[in-house]
């Protein structure tokens, strides 16, 4: 109570707050999956906008939805770091520190421009969205779970290293060939087809040609893998803890320990 003996409810109503953006963050109801397809839709607008940033930047609203964008990112981080256990905790998650200099960026597009490319790290946001899961459980595509990821991965480094070399080497050309141009070297780079009609020049040019083969092939063979190989569920073991079983499995294949794996359809 305060000192004129009236009931302070604002804990309880922050309480509250910080309960519902909890549930709309991590919750599996219908009320929680309709936030999260909105927040999702938004988030798939602004890597819309993003991506064609650089044919929308000399355009005069082009810093109107740049700033309201950057209000949007920060009203996100204050939600989270609200509904976080504390902000120690909230701190130490890397998403934290990916809007952090998205935000940057947004807010000084001039002066942190070379640091555009990370803005495309939002895709981390949309998959690991609980609706992600909760759709591909509903529409019985589970099993591709591990392969949605590594394609989030692979296209989340192809246009980050589109949006550095377009930023570093391409940025003075016109906005449309500069941009096709990063989008073309780096997908020749990562397939190692390496026609060599486009190169970067200079020590910093071959360096990130040879930090992109090296590991674009990876994150390529790493979605090879995930499609090719037998389907697996994610499933703890009691026991040991292995997390991956074959769909059929009664035992651990580590420690045969019974399981009782549910059905996906359930």
């Amino acid at each position: 109570m305060d000192s004129q003996g009236t009931p302070d409810t604002s804990r309880f109503d922050i309480n509250a707050l910080r309960e519902t953006i909890r549930r709309i963050a991590k919750g599996r109801d219908t009320w929680a999956l309709r936030w999260q397809a909105l927040l999702a839709f938004i988030d798939i607008c602004i890597l819309a906008f993003f991506l064609l940033g650089p044919y929308l930047r000399d355009g005069p609203s082009y810093l109107i939805i740049d700033y309201m964008i950057a209000i949007w990112i920060a009203t996100e981080l204050a939600a989270r770091s609200l509904a976080a256990p504390s902000l120690g905790r909230f701190m130490k998650m890397p998403m934290t520190w990916v809007d952090l200099i998205i935000l940057a960026t947004l807010l000084f597009p001039d002066t942190l421009f070379n640091f555009a490319f990370l803005r495309v790290m939002r895709i981390w946001a949309i998959g690991r969205s609980p609706l992600l899961k909760e759709l591909m459980r509903r529409f019985g595509c589970l099993h591709l779970e591990d392969v949605t990821r590594a394609s989030l991965n692979f296209v989340v480094f192809l246009f980050m290293v589109t949006g550095f070399v377009y930023t570093t080497f391409f940025y003075d050309r016109p906005s449309g060939e500069g941009f096709v141009d990063a989008l073309y070297f780096t997908v020749a780079t990562i397939t190692t087809t390496g026609f060599g009609d486009i190169t970067l020049p200079g020590t910093l040019g071959k360096l990130t040609s040879v930090i992109t083969m090296i590991i674009g092939i990876s994150l390529f063979v790493r979605l090879a893998q995930a499609i090719v190989r037998p389907n697996k569920v994610r499933f703890p073991c009691p026991e040991c803890g292995l997390q991956r079983h074959d769909t059929d499995a009664v035992h651990c294949k580590a420690c045969g320990h019974l399981l009782n794996i549910p059905d996906e359809g359930h």
